[in-house]
């Protein structure tokens, strides 16, 4: 009690002292006099941006930056850049809303439903709720001062810096050095189209700095994707049939593939872009999806079972046989033993083709994506119920070489 009566009189002290003083105090004012959310002022500065990357006007969108912040000039002018070497078209910005308020240095972040399109590779615009970074300024007007967010998708063209490798096949738009990425996309539509014919819409890659922006171009939970090379994703908020599917790569993994692995992983994923995956409807079971891309990947690759099928035969051997095909959940991107379910989808495929061949394999998958019964098309495409390929199947996991 007596410590609060010590601070209270040395309160009221400072207080007179205060006002006794000839001079007169004025307390410091917050930088941002309202500090409200000003949607008006955020329509505004994001128009301009929409028209300074639709004219590729680099210095118009770098002047949209707060006058003190250099790297939100860097990161506009960036964006504008990544436009014009894309060809970037049907690039538009609308103000939805806020998140949150703004803080003391004036800052606050805003969602803004933002579209875009790759000419030549994207049939239609992708649309996503993408967060903007704005500054209230005093003077009441509003700049931007940055783009990207946790609680939305990040796309990699839009949050720094990228390299774009553009050919007649493959565009590979890269936040490092996309050559070997471009390289290996190139080499992948042939192999694809030898088993697809009629995919002629060619892949497009995008390469993050890291797996952490993996995660936030894909929208998805911190560490998700951390131990996959790469993933094929419909672009955008709307995962409905029709929209862009491009390829997106974890840098970390990636370049951790010999020559031959990341040959197979481009491969298998642009297999998922020529049969539209991302986006088909949950008819197709998983094994068959990724065992079908691996079988084409794998297809004109000579590699041993001791290899290509290493992991499920230990796997068999420590465990014992697996009572059925695999689950989907066995595909999950956390999951153990995820090398050993994607290798026992892959065999099962093989088996498949090896029975009556390649064509109805492509067939039978092509059936299920149309929405037929599994059982029924099963039993048309390969003669047996999938009971009885199971019973197969499951033979040939045992005879896999130790």
């Amino acid at each position: 009690m007596a410590g609060l009566s010590l601070s209270l009189a040395l309160a009221v002290a400072v207080v007179g002292w205060l006002v006794l003083r000839d001079d007169t105090y004025v307390a410091p004012s917050p930088r941002t006099p309202s500090a409200a959310v000003e949607p008006g002022e955020a329509a505004a500065v994001l128009q301009r941006f929409e028209r300074a990357v639709r004219a590729g006007d680099a210095d118009a969108a770098a002047a949209l930056a707060p006058a003190d912040d250099a790297a939100a000039a860097d990161l506009l002018r960036a964006v504008v850049d990544n436009a014009a070497a894309i060809g970037v078209d049907r690039f538009t910005l609308r103000y939805v809303d806020a998140v949150g308020g703004v803080d003391q240095d004036g800052r606050w972040t805003a969602v803004v439903e933002t579209t875009w399109r790759f000419p030549g590779f994207d049939r239609v615009a992708s649309a996503a709720d993408v967060e903007f970074d704005l500054r209230s300024e005093t003077d009441g007007t509003t700049t931007l001062a940055g783009i990207g967010g946790s609680s939305t998708i990040s796309p990699v063209w839009l949050t720094g810096p990228v390299r774009v490798v553009r050919g007649p096949r493959a565009l590979v738009v890269a936040a490092d050095d996309p050559g070997r990425y471009a390289r290996l996309a190139r080499a992948a539509v042939p192999v694809v189209r030898r088993v697809l014919p009629a995919w002629r819409a060619g892949l497009v890659v995008e390469v993050p700095r890291s797996g952490e922006e993996l995660d936030d171009a894909l929208g998805a939970e911190p560490g998700q994707y951390a131990a996959i090379a790469a993933v094929t994703s419909g672009v955008g908020d709307d995962l409905a049939p029709g929209v862009p599917i491009h390829v997106l790569v974890n840098p970390d993994v990636f370049a951790s593939l010999d020559g031959r692995g990341a040959r197979v992983v481009m491969s298998h994923e642009a297999v998922h872009v020529a049969t539209e995956a991302a986006t088909e409807p949950d008819v197709v079971p998983t094994w068959l999806t990724e065992g079908y891309a691996d079988y084409v990947a794998l297809r004109d690759v000579d590699l041993p079972l001791s290899v290509t099928a290493a992991q499920v035969a230990r796997q068999v051997r420590r465990e014992g046989l697996p009572a059925r095909l695999p689950g989907d959940r066995r595909f999950d991107t956390r999951t153990t033993h995820l090398g050993a379910a994607y290798e026992a989808a892959w065999l099962a495929c093989v088996l498949l083709a090896e029975r009556s061949g390649e064509q109805a394999l492509t067939d039978f998958y092509a059936g299920l994506e149309a929405g037929d019964d599994v059982d029924a098309e099963f039993r048309r495409a390969f003669g047996l119920s999938v009971a009885a390929f199971t019973r197969r199947w499951r033979q040939a996991l045992s005879d896999l070489p130790a």
